[in-house]
């Protein structure tokens, strides 16, 4: 599981996912999410400016982000 400090109120899921190095660039993030391959707490999300808060989990590919 990765684990991402919010320096900010919050973070929108395309940059979390490029945060955690889950993809390479904000092109591939809008692909990926566009897709319906990225769930947020557990649901699928195509919105690449979907805002996280602390507490919101990201799953990608078998990876956990946990946004702090």
């Amino acid at each position: 599981m990765v684990e991402l400090e919010l320096r900010e109120e919050f973070i929108k899921l395309g940059q979390a996912i490029k945060a955690a190095g889950f993809v390479g660039s904000g092109v591939e993030a809008k692909i990926v999410i566009n897709e319906g391959l990225v769930k947020v707490n557990g649901e699928v999300d195509d919105r690449r400016g979907r805002k996280l808060y602390s507490g919101d989990k990201v799953e990608f590919e078998g990876e956990t982000l946990l946004i702090k």
